[in-house]
């Protein structure tokens, strides 16, 4: 389906500035096309030095022991199959599986990205291939903590007999997915660091856009309505099952895998026996253990709908993909995230158009991390960004943002400090710079964003005209750390951090 929406304005991106998407920074300091170049004039495979063909490069592979990771093989996709291609007949989620790591939540991302073709085109260039100019050399984007970055690596893959260790393609033949993965696996520090996860890390990294997380329950009416339009609006769209005691229940009596990331790829409103019924359609990254409930693929419900209805949704093939009313998702799932370019979908209004800001800045030891506790003096060190808006216009009209931006390279050994922000109201006699306590004695903030621990913090606003000030913070005092701070709103805004 077609994007509906408004394209945002990216402030932070100059026409082929530096860590835009036409002009992304180079990971690694790798250039792809010096690199190729380089190695077709000598008649070379290209082999990986930043990501080499060995254990490191594996990592801590939880389900594989340590005396079969020593029988791993790094084989190029020639080697598994001569006729090997990049892509077959355009890319799309039932192209692979899920192989022997844990990151089902990448992997459900993937599917869900196969349905956004302007920024698979992005993530994914696709005039990459095993024929014209092959040199063992492939490439791919993700967007960085405020930049897009050019992933450069090799297409030595770690199989065992073989067979891929990690994911590998349905048809033996297609290899778009593996690689994909393997530049991630580079990203992260190793194929090891990309296990455990939640599916907004990697939508960020697919589109540096807007995530909203939603916690399902039996009471959400206006909830299929926003999928609706996440969908129109080229939205990728994910899910997670309960863990513990009431996911495994549900796993024996529904068949759905517990603690595990899927993908939401579709929603549909149907006419069963004269009611309308709301149906959302769902991925497993495993290729294989659907729902066996209600609107399954062999559900008799099917036969309560036109012929019409049925010959466009259902397909009955063990593929992991199911449908499921609307009601049954909001009880066996535990939550959904959502991740568009553009905020649109939130509120319904499809016709504004946004923009975007951000700042990078970091929290300093001593200096400028004055944690949460508002009654120290130290609070008032923390960086503050003034917000000014000239107008209210109708409904949500600000998110924000807080990303935390870790120095440490392997994605394993992040630890994320718990951070939040407050929002206050900026007093008329204001100066310029950084506020004292003083000014605000007796104020209380607009708004407390909740704490937590966690990559990205983003929420929602309705703010009337006026001058705001925003203050990041970690929960505790002097936790030093990097962070991006993110503006999106409805009308051009001034972002200013105040300086002591």
């Amino acid at each position: 389906m077609a994007s509906i929406c408004v394209k945002m304005i990216h402030s932070t991106y100059e026409s082929g500035g530096k860590g835009s998407p036409s002009n992304p920074l180079k990971f690694k300091n790798q250039d792809y096309k010096k690199l190729k170049n380089a190695l077709l004039s000598k008649g070379q495979l290209f082999q990986d030095e930043e990501f080499p063909a060995n254990l490191d490069s594996l990592g801590n592979l939880e389900e594989i022991k340590v005396e079969q990771l020593k029988e791993v093989q790094w084989l190029r996709p020639r080697d598994l199959n001569p006729d090997a291609a990049f892509i077959v007949e355009g890319l799309s989620r039932f192209d692979f599986k899920q192989g022997d790591v844990g990151n089902c939540w990448f992997l459900s991302s993937i599917g869900s990205l196969t349905l956004c073709k302007s920024l698979l085109v992005e993530v994914v260039p696709q005039d990459q291939n095993f024929n014209d100019g092959y040199a063992g050399i492939f490439h791919f984007r993700f967007w960085r903590f405020g930049k897009w970055v050019d992933v450069v690596i090799d297409d030595l893959l770690p199989t065992r007999d073989r067979i891929p260790v990690s994911v590998s393609s349905r048809s033996g033949g297609e290899f778009w997915a593996p690689l994909l993965e393997k530049a991630y696996a580079k990203l992260c520090g190793s194929y090891g660091d990309m296990i455990a996860g939640l599916n907004p890390e990697a939508f960020k990294d697919f589109s540096g856009g807007v995530n909203m997380n939603y916690k399902l329950s039996k009471n959400q009416p206006n909830l299929f309505n926003v999928m609706k339009r996440a969908f129109q609006c080229n939205a990728m769209l994910g899910c997670g099952t309960f863990c513990g005691a009431k996911g495994k229940k549900f796993f024996k009596e529904f068949g759905l895998v517990d603690g595990h990331a899927f993908a939401v790829t579709g929603v549909k409103q149907v006419e069963s026996r004269g009611k309308k019924v709301k149906l959302v359609r769902i991925w497993n990254p495993w290729g294989e253990r659907e729902w066996i409930g209600d609107w399954s693929d062999k559900s008799a419900l099917w036969s309560t709908v036109s012929s019409e209805v049925r010959a466009k949704c259902l397909e009955v093939k063990d593929d992991g993909e199911f449908w499921m009313k609307m009601e049954d998702f909001c009880v066996y799932y535990e939550e959904m995230d959502i991740c568009c370019e553009s905020p649109n979908f939130v509120d319904g209004d499809l016709e504004s158009q946004w923009i975007c800001s951000q700042t990078e800045d970091r929290w300093e030891e001593g200096i400028s991390a004055g944690g949460s506790n508002r009654k120290t003096s130290d609070f008032w060190t923390n960086p503050q960004y003034r917000l000014r808006l000239k107008e209210k216009k109708g409904g949500i009209n600000v998110l924000l943002s807080l990303l935390q931006k870790p120095d440490e390279e392997h994605r394993s050994k992040i630890q994320y400090h718990p951070m939040g922000f407050f929002i206050y109201k900026v007093p008329p006699e204001a100066p310029e710079g950084q506020l004292p306590s003083s000014l605000f004695k007796g104020a209380s903030p607009v708004s407390v964003c909740r704490f937590a621990e966690t990559r990205e913090l983003i929420e929602s606003h309705s703010l009337q005209a006026g001058e705001y000030l925003i203050i990041p913070c970690t929960i505790e005092s002097n936790m030093t750390a990097s962070f991006i701070i993110t503006t999106y709103s409805k009308e051009p805004v001034k972002m200013v951090r105040g300086r002591q």
